[in-house]
Parts: structure tokens; sequence; C-alpha cells
């Protein structure tokens, strides 16, 4: 594993021709797996330098096996990140706009499924914990990405990940949806503050996508569930969020900021009805309340109601 003191070399430039990223430099939260994975691999492929930050050393360690045997090792660091806290966000910032020269783009995507279960038994920590990673972990992304782009001069693209849970009342548990919200609504204001500085803000806000974070362990049956939870009739995958990631972080979405892209196989016009969907997890008649932590590689914190 790539330490958070390694120094890589970039790439030259005559070595990436044609290539939509050449030459930039991105740091992509929550980079180690599902969609952030997916968003590496396809943005090194379009030449960039990329920097993840996770939380999950073991996935990150995976990642850059992965990426070494695709000639990318070059272009890739990781760096453990924990993104509700300050001081780990802006030293993954840094180490791109140290190593690499430049910080052109920022990826927040850094996500855990967090409180679910009944309103009525939600707990405070709960709430905290799934605020902090999905709501703070993004505010401090902006904030910190804006610094250097302004410094820089030259602009740049952030990039968050939202929700369709952010878009309506039944799409997702009711602090996940509360947190996506407050993404959507940053990304507005951000757009909106930032503009003149050259600083794109986006977000994306995906619907069922077949994760490590959604699965649970099971991918079989979730790709099986998610495969007919909308109109579209295949489940959603990661390589369907890097491509609108790619998108806002390229130059073809130079005149698009404050958007909030829904991918999400028409799941949001069909109406989600998630509590109906997926009874066990969503909505009062829940069985399980608590916190899930997604693919950080840390337990969940369930009990049986």
């Amino acid at each position: 594993m790539t330490s958070e003191n390694t120094r890589q070399k970039p790439t030259p430039a005559s070595e990436q021709q044609s290539k939509r990223l050449a030459g930039k430099t991105a740091v992509i939260t929550g980079g180690a797996s599902g969609m952030g994975r997916s968003t590496a691999l396809r943005f090194l492929a379009e030449g960039a330098n990329v920097v993840v930050a996770d939380f999950n050393q073991a996935t990150g360690a995976t990642l850059m096996e992965e990426a070494e045997g695709l000639g990318f090792i070059e272009r890739l660091i990781f760096i453990a990140t924990d993104v509700a806290r300050e001081q780990d966000v802006e030293a993954a910032l840094v180490l791109a706009s140290d190593t690499f020269g430049q910080l052109d783009i920022v990826f927040n995507n850094a996500g855990v499924g967090g409180a679910i279960g009944p309103l009525v038994e939600t707990t405070t920590e709960s709430w905290d914990y799934t605020m902090d990673v999905l709501a703070k972990g993004v505010f401090l992304g902006i904030k910190h990405a804006a610094r250097i782009m302004r410094r820089q001069g030259s602009g740049g693209s952030i990039i968050n990940t939202a929700s369709i849970a952010a878009l309506s009342g039944d799409a997702g548990p009711l602090v996940y949806s509360a947190a996506k919200a407050a993404v959507v609504s940053m990304t507005k204001s951000a757009a909106v503050e930032l503009a003149q500085d050259r600083i794109r803000v986006n977000a994306i806000c995906p619907g069922f996508i077949a994760t490590p974070l959604a699965d649970g362990g099971k991918p079989e049956k979730t790709r099986e569930i998610f495969s007919r939870s909308q109109p579209w009739p295949e489940y959603g995958k990661g390589d369907h969020i890097a491509g609108a990631a790619l998108f806002f972080a390229s130059d073809d979405s130079i005149f698009v900021t404050g958007d909030a892209l829904v991918v999400d196989g028409g799941l949001t016009a069909a109406g989600p009805e998630l509590s109906r969907k997926m009874p066990r997890t969503s909505g009062r008649n829940s069985k399980v309340a608590g916190v899930t932590k997604g693919s950080t590689g840390e337990e969940p914190e369930l009990k049986m109601l």
C-alpha cells in the first residue's frame, strides 16, 4: 500500500494523448470501492492523476494492486481518510496538489448507509454518525477544494454524491435522505458562490446501484432486486456513476454548475416506494434499527425490533 508520504511523478502529457482528463489531477473520497472505485479507474484510463482518499485501507490496498496490473500505478496514490475529520480531508487535497502540482477535480463521494429503521428508534448517535460522513464530509471537501482551486486561479470541478433519496419522501432511510438533501442544497449554494472563480459544483443523484455498500455481502440477490426495482431492466452499476462523474470532471460540462444529475434507470420517474420494495429496513414497519457503515470495514450496529 502506498503511504501518505509517498510521492509519485505524474505521467508526461505526451503519453496521455487523446485522453479527456489528460494532465488533470483528481481526488476521490470513498474511492476504494463501489462507485468511487469505478470512477477512479475511469479517471485513470482517461489520463488523470488520482488520489483516492478512503477509510478502508484493505480495499485501498486491493485497488492499488489492480491499478498496478493495469499500468496506472504511477498516477495513483491512496491515503487513509476519515471524511468526518477536517484534517484528514485537507491532507488528502493538499497531497494531490503538492504531488502533482495542481488540483483540478474533487469528487466528494465517500458514503455509508448510516442510520436505518423507524424514526422513533433512531438514536442521536446514529444521526450524528450519518450526518458527519454524508453531509459534513461533503462540506469539508468543498471548503478545502475551493481554497486550493481559488489559489491556483485556474478554476476546477467539484462533484458531490447525493442520491435520489434527496428528491422524495420514500427513496431512502430518513437520516440518509436528510443528509443527501443537504448535499444537493450545498451543491447549489456553493455553485453560486464559486462561479466567479470558475469552479463548477455539481451533484450526482444515484438510484439503486449495486455496490459493496448496498449489497450487504449478497451481491447476486441485490442485483436481482435492483434489476426489477426501476423501469430500466438492468441493475445500476458503479460504471454508470463513473460516466456521469467523467462528464462533470471534463470540459464537456464547462457551462454546467449547480446541477443535480439523476442517474437511476427511471426510478424517480416511476416513484421509488422504497418502504414497499424493501420493507425490512425502511419505514415504520422496519424490523431492524441502528446504523450501517457501508464499505468502511467496520461492523454495523443493529438491533432487531
